[in-house]
């Protein structure tokens, strides 16, 4: 997957939908000593991207089309800027509201989707993504598709291929090496 130097300069804001792109669009939903439990598996190659991402100082965005622990809980661990969690119908204006509120123009926003919620978007940001299992609607819009697909890799992809177009790539992976010795000394 290549992304044009141009469009990725501009990127100030990484946002990604998240069932079907940082999941596999599974869910595990029973019962666990009387309580309902939702169980959600990321993938850890995912995770580390997104870290790269930070060390670059380019914020991470969550826009999910549901409700979910899960998907709560692993945006803190991975200490994701922002997470919201608004019906599908609603991605468009709640990313609307990101923008005023965090000054970024729709050209600035890379998003990474793959279902029908995510078209509004899609159609609006300056650099739409689609993950490899995207459905067809999602990948006519979008600018390039990954290779992985979503759950499975997709997002480190977008990220790596994202700091490459804008050189920062080797640079990224020292600093973060760097600044993981330290943090581990």
């Amino acid at each position: 997957m290549e992304i044009d130097a141009v469009k990725a300069a501009r990127v100030r804001v990484l946002a990604l939908d998240v069932d079907g792109v940082l999941t596999d669009n599974g869910i595990w939903i029973g019962p666990i000593a009387g309580e309902r439990v939702e169980l959600k598996r990321f993938d850890i190659q995912d995770g580390l991207g997104l870290v790269l991402l930070r060390t670059a100082g380019i914020p991470v965005i969550w826009l999910s089309g549901r409700r979910s622990e899960a998907t709560a809980m692993r945006a803190e661990e991975l200490q994701v800027d922002e997470l919201l969690q608004v019906p599908g119908p609603r991605k468009l204006e709640a990313l609307g509201e990101l923008c005023e509120r965090r000054r970024v123009a729709w050209e600035e926003i890379a998003y990474v989707g793959d279902d029908l919620a995510d078209l509004q978007v899609m159609r609006r940001v300056g650099l739409p993504i689609a993950v490899a299992n995207a459905v067809p609607e999602i990948r006519a819009v979008a600018d390039c598709v990954s290779t992985a697909m979503g759950g499975h890799g997709a997002v480190r992809e977008v990220v790596e291929s994202l700091l490459k177009a804008r050189g920062v790539w080797p640079e990224m992976l020292e600093r973060y090496f760097t600044e993981r010795a330290k943090r581990d000394a």
